[in-house]
């Protein structure tokens, strides 16, 4: 992004944390305009910091620890420059480093040192390895937790490396965006600023309505085609009406799945894959191809709309959600059918959990301290009705992990939207994201400021 400013680095020398957080702030007004900028390729070191098992409990586990996974690059770091700290959330820490390149672009015209942490019981910082989902092992594994783990690294890692004057600013992008925001608020003696990025620290937090999400996705397919999202929400109706006339061996043919529906519950799972299909569009709606948590062509929302309009012409209204599989679950064409229940999982995230032990690790999260009750009823939205309320959530909490939800811990424990005593925080949300509603969309204080993004997918600025 060219030469670093002298300002800039004047802030540096001396430095301020409202100068600092201003800056930021200007850098990414500029990188709204120009997007696709910048192709910085850090060289990290792949470490493990010995991290604290329990923060809170001292006779739980005693003093034990566990091997906490950090990526690390210097390469760009003046002494006194300040320390960009990665909140890493619900995956491997290279999937967000290698997909977050605007903290590098940043880093080499701030001369900063750069930190990716992941988060614990998730990639390979696994407290207890393969036993780490086990009852009751998996209790430790808490928003609390994992914001203590970032405190601690960052304050050793900078007695490590002489640091103890550089300022830090953490970012994060979605839970992860969630995290940096908390980290300023519990965290302030350490984290001198945040930038959440497409944060949703409002609906997580219960605040809002349980129909937003999929009302948001729906209207990523709307703006292209008002047509194109009744033509959506008829086929799911005739789908049903299939279902109800019990026409399983069209369904199985229609939508090319290796075994043949024989329940509602198939069919409840064959809505899920599909409405999982969409969303996933709707989040990875960016201007260039991606294999981020799919492989995407570049705006695959216009994508699936140039099919659909091309379906529509020819009246098969059902062919439209035929598509959607192959784009999200078949990019590679290795599926010769679509088994629902490997490559669809239902969790207590209606918005999907994801595959493996990843997806192990936030089910628990939304079963305890993340509220995540959204529900789709084809009347806001064009998908099938499908209720999630907060006693199924605890049904099936119950009968999964042994543990009943705590319905606003996080608007207690991290303010919701009481947040005029806060400071530093960016909030930053794209347009076509359908979290971007859940989280701060309006400035609330000269340096708590929101910034949208026009045609924004999720955390596109953070790429």
């Amino acid at each position: 992004m060219g030469a670093s400013h002298p300002k800039s680095l004047m802030l540096l020398k001396a430095p301020s944390q409202k100068g600092l957080m201003k800056w930021v702030m200007n850098i990414m007004l500029d990188h709204r305009r120009h997007p696709l900028r910048g192709d910085h390729i850090a060289q990290f070191k792949e470490k493990y910091f010995t991290q604290i098992l329990d923060h809170f409990n001292y006779n739980s586990l005693g003093n034990g620890t566990y091997a906490q996974r950090y990526l690390i690059t210097d390469q760009y770091w003046k002494k006194d420059g300040p320390i960009f700290f990665y909140t890493g959330n619900e995956g491997d820490v290279w999937d967000f480093a290698l997909n977050s390149g605007f903290i590098l672009e940043l880093a080499a015209e701030q001369r900063a040192l750069v930190i990716f942490a992941e988060h614990r019981y998730y990639g390979k910082s696994l407290p207890f390895g393969d036993e780490s989902f086990n009852i009751p092992n998996i209790g430790l594994l808490t928003v609390e937790q994992a914001l203590a783990d970032y405190a601690v690294m960052i304050t050793e890692l900078k007695k490590e490396l002489g640091a103890g004057k550089c300022p830090v600013i953490v970012f994060g992008g979605s839970y992860g965006g969630m995290l940096s925001v908390y980290m300023r608020i519990r965290y302030p003696n350490i984290v001198a600023g945040a930038l959440g990025a497409s944060a949703p620290i409002l609906s997580t937090a219960g605040m809002g309505n349980s129909g937003q999400f999929f009302r948001d996705v729906t209207a990523d397919f709307e703006n292209c085609s008002t047509a194109c999202k009744d033509a959506v929400r008829s086929a799911f109706q005739k789908l049903q009406a299939l279902a109800q006339q019990e026409d399983y061996a069209h369904i199985q043919s229609a939508f090319s799945l290796c075994k043949t529906p024989s329940s509602p519950k198939d069919i409840h799972q064959l809505n899920g894959f599909l409405r999982n299909a969409f969303t996933l569009l709707a989040m990875m709606d960016y201007p260039y191809k991606t294999s981020f948590m799919s492989d995407m062509p570049a705006f695959p929302v216009k994508v699936n709309h140039f099919f659909s309009q091309r379906v529509l012409l020819k009246k098969l209204s059902l062919t439209i959600i035929l598509l959607l599989p192959g784009i999200v679950y078949n990019s590679t064409g290795e599926h010769a059918c679509y088994d629902l229940y490997s490559l669809y999982v239902e969790c207590a995230d209606p918005t999907g959990c994801g595959l493996g032990f990843n997806s192990f690790a936030w089910d628990y999260q939304a079963c305890t301290e993340v509220e995540l009750c959204f529900e789709s009823n084809n009347v806001t939205d064009m998908f099938p009705p499908m209720p999630f309320t907060e006693s199924m959530r605890e049904q099936y909490c119950a009968k999964r992990w042994a543990v009943v939800p705590r319905p606003g811990w996080l608007k207690t424990q991290y303010w919701g939207d009481a947040l005029s005593t806060a400071s530093n925080i960016i909030f930053s949300n794209g347009d076509l994201d359908p979290w971007a509603n859940g989280g701060i969309r309006k400035s609330l204080s000269e340096s708590l400021i929101a910034i949208n993004i026009p045609e924004g997918a999720h955390h596109l600025d953070l790429r």
